[in-house]
């Protein structure tokens, strides 16, 4: 989907506590000289540098795994706005989510998001932050507005389980509730750790991410979590070496690399069931392994970015490539 392109060119862990810009300076609103307890905090967000005197008051999430992370930190009510899902949020967050107000279905123009009055913009993929629309983070910061980008969009080597810790204690911190943040991360390491264990020794099957595209496949890159994702689950990504969370790969490409399962990326108004048909019907795909012994794995979109999903998708994952395990 474009929206996941590069501009230009799971699971409730702890469900109740829990495109970027040159660098340049940010402070948060707050009265002068004075700081909450716990702050100053500075942080460096894919280059953009912000201080805060308190933490965010009135907060605007773009894309579904940036608002699973303030509300698995219990955030819900610094909430003023939210956009664009792309699944059905986790039922752990399903009533703190309904009380907050909805301003597009998909990213909201830059005065809808203008006028929810915000004073901090959380953006999921580097689209949210389009300067095309008005909603690019210097013209944000000139209307007094921080931003964060989820760090999976930085410019930066591939995203590790890490840096998905990095992201929950970082706005853990910004928000002024560390505690909940490492109570989350905990029980996200002891889920990872299960999970390894039960698959130590087990060889890595093939996997190719069929994400969307007819001409061309649209698929899961080395640079992004999905990619580690799969490689905690015992796969290995035959795309791992395309240079992007995402990226567009040639059916010759998939035909020649043979993976032994298809993983299927499941949201928008594409079903599952359509795309595996687009795949079986394809005659040149039909010596590639995975469509000859029809082997396919299905993980929701938002289980496969950057957020507080992510654990127990390993594990939901490795439970589809290696169902003996």
């Amino acid at each position: 989907m474009s929206w996941r392109r590069p501009l230009l060119p799971a699971l409730a862990l702890v469900p109740l506590l829990a495109a970027c810009s040159a660098p340049s300076e940010q402070a948060s609103s707050a009265k002068p000289g004075t700081s909450a307890p716990g702050f100053p905090y500075t942080v460096d967000n894919c280059g953009v540098k912000t201080t805060y005197q308190a933490p965010p008051k009135r907060v605007v999430t773009m894309n579904q795994h940036v608002t699973e992370v303030m509300l698995a930190l219990g955030l819900e009510k610094s909430l003023v706005g939210t956009a664009y899902l792309d699944d059905t949020v986790l039922p752990a967050y399903k009533k703190a989510y309904d009380t907050v107000p909805v301003l597009a279905k998909e990213y909201p123009s830059k005065e809808a998001l203008l006028a929810a009055n915000p004073d901090f913009v959380y953006g999921g993929y580097a689209s949210a932050f389009d300067a095309k629309d008005g909603r690019g983070r210097d013209d944000l910061k000139k209307s007094g507005i921080a931003t964060r980008l989820n760090t999976e969009y930085c410019p930066s080597g591939s995203t590790s389980i890490d840096d998905l810790y990095r992201e929950v204690r970082e706005i853990g911190r910004t928000f002024g509730v560390p505690d909940r943040a490492e109570t989350w991360t905990h029980a996200a390491r002891a889920t990872v750790t299960a999970t390894e264990k039960r698959l130590k020794g087990t060889p890595p099957v093939s996997v190719f991410v069929y994400d969307s595209g007819d001409k061309t496949a649209f698929t899961a890159g080395g640079k992004g979590i999905g990619n580690e994702l799969i490689t905690r689950a015992g796969g290995r990504n035959v795309f791992a070496d395309l240079d992007k969370a995402f990226g567009d790969a040639t059916w010759e490409q998939v035909v020649d690399r043979r993976p032994e399962i298809i993983v299927i990326y499941d949201y928008g108004s594409t079903t599952v069931e359509q795309k595996k048909k687009r795949l079986l019907d394809d005659p040149a795909l039909k010596d590639v392994p995975a469509i000859k012994n029809r082997r396919f794995a299905v993980m929701p979109l938002s289980d496969t970015v950057l957020g507080v999903r992510v654990p127990a998708a390993v594990d939901k994952l490795a439970a589809q490539l290696h169902p003996a395990r």
